[in-house]
Protein backbone atom coordinates (compact mmCIF):
# COMPACT_ATOMS: atom_id res chain seq x y z
CA UNK A 1 0.00 0.00 0.00
CA UNK A 2 1.39 3.04 -1.45
CA UNK A 3 2.11 6.50 1.89
CA UNK A 4 -0.74 8.70 1.16
CA UNK A 5 0.75 12.74 0.61
CA UNK A 6 0.10 13.85 3.88
CA UNK A 7 1.58 11.20 5.68
CA UNK A 8 4.74 11.67 3.18
CA UNK A 9 4.91 14.87 4.22
CA UNK A 10 4.72 14.37 7.75
CA UNK A 11 7.74 11.86 7.60
CA UNK A 12 9.33 14.67 5.58
CA UNK A 13 8.95 16.92 7.88
CA UNK A 14 10.13 14.54 11.09
CA UNK A 15 13.38 13.77 8.48
CA UNK A 16 14.10 17.24 8.26
CA UNK A 17 14.09 17.86 11.97
CA UNK A 18 17.41 17.58 13.67
CA UNK A 19 15.40 17.17 16.93
CA UNK A 20 13.63 14.06 16.09
CA UNK A 21 15.32 10.72 17.23
CA UNK A 22 17.00 8.39 15.87
CA UNK A 23 13.59 5.68 15.91
CA UNK A 24 11.03 8.60 14.47
CA UNK A 25 13.95 8.86 11.82
CA UNK A 26 13.42 5.16 10.81
CA UNK A 27 9.66 4.98 11.38
CA UNK A 28 9.59 8.13 8.77
CA UNK A 29 11.40 6.77 6.17
CA UNK A 30 10.14 3.05 6.28
CA UNK A 31 6.83 5.61 5.58
CA UNK A 32 8.44 7.03 2.10
CA UNK A 33 9.58 4.37 1.19
CA UNK A 34 6.20 3.17 0.71
CA UNK A 35 5.21 6.12 -1.73
CA UNK A 36 3.99 5.18 -4.93
CA UNK A 37 6.10 7.84 -7.04
CA UNK A 38 9.41 7.50 -4.62
CA UNK A 39 12.17 7.40 -6.48
CA UNK A 40 14.20 4.31 -6.05
CA UNK A 41 18.26 4.41 -5.51
CA UNK A 42 19.93 1.71 -8.08
CA UNK A 43 21.68 -1.10 -5.62
CA UNK A 44 25.07 0.06 -5.73
CA UNK A 45 27.53 -2.80 -7.01
CA UNK A 46 31.27 -3.49 -6.14
CA UNK A 47 34.12 -1.72 -8.21
CA UNK A 48 36.70 -3.85 -9.25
Amino acid sequence: MATGKKAASDAAKILRDPKSSKREKEVAASDLSGRKDATKAKPKTKSR
